[in-house]
């Protein structure tokens, strides 16, 4: 059975119908971030805080007296609350292109959708560091001359991310953006 929380893929999302109550136009058709993304940074995650209950335990064990490690249940409280936090993160990304502009929303508290016109875009560019790499991802970054409608998406298979990249350079060139 499958989980109904979960996101589906780039590929399944591009076929996907249009998201209700969407924000900016019920009619946008939304595409979520690849599911790989949520594992990379479950990594990432366990990869900090594990270290940190192991070196508290040992610490407060030798130091002070053994009872006093059980601080080491901090760290790994925080790393079961951010295993969930990271799952409702991952599943709140999301972007849609339209005709004019480029949407990018996220967020679970705070919701931000973020709106970049095509013809203010001087700069994308895809990078993917190597833990993406080895997850399969790739980040696409925009720059437009207002620091505050700089957009990222993270999460994008390589294909997509590239496919998206030449998109947008080609909207923004035919409305004279000067990428």
């Amino acid at each position: 059975m499958t989980d109904p929380t979960l996101r589906p893929s780039a590929e399944d999302a591009a076929t996907a119908a249009p998201v209700a109550g969407g924000g900016a136009d019920d009619a946008t058709e939304w595409r979520g971030v690849e599911r790989a993304l949520l594992p990379l940074r479950r990594f990432v995650l366990l990869a900090c805080l594990l270290p940190l209950a192991v070196a508290t335990a040992v610490a407060t064990a030798l130091l002070l007296a053994p009872v006093w490690a059980l601080c080491a249940l901090l760290p790994l409280a925080g790393a079961a609350w951010g295993w969930g936090a990271l799952g409702r993160n991952w599943r709140s990304w999301r972007y849609a292109e339209r005709a004019d502009d480029l949407l990018v929303s996220r967020g679970v508290l705070w919701r931000e959708t973020t709106v970049v016109p095509y013809g203010r875009m001087q700069l994308v560019e895809v990078t993917s560091g190597p833990l993406e790499r080895r997850y399969g991802l790739a980040r696409l970054q925009l720059h437009t001359a207002a620091a505050t409608t700089d957009a990222t998406i993270p999460g994008l298979a390589p294909a997509e991310a590239e496919r998206l990249r030449d998109r947008l350079t080609e909207l923004g060139e035919a409305r004279s953006a000067g990428l």
